[in-house]
């Protein structure tokens, strides 16, 4: 089944990225991925902008306030 790895505009959260990844799946669209751990303990992979992805390192922490665009912190 299909999951949606795209970030909701009304979602909050705070984590740390542990990794990066980018995927090609219909040979036409290149999709950026990060695995984020959040403050609770769980994690997510999500995807983000290339600008975004490209200004990331694994370590880094990310914030998603609710009716914006996830930002590094």
């Amino acid at each position: 089944m299909f999951r949606s790895r795209r970030v909701h505009e009304d979602e909050a959260w705070e984590g740390t990225v542990t990794a990066k990844s980018r995927s090609n799946p219909d040979g036409s669209n290149l999709y950026h991925y990060l695995k984020v751990t959040f403050t609770d303990g769980r994690t997510r992979k999500i995807r983000v902008d290339g600008s975004l992805w490209s200004s990331l390192n694994p370590g880094d922490q990310i914030v998603k306030r609710a009716g914006s665009d996830p930002a590094k912190k």
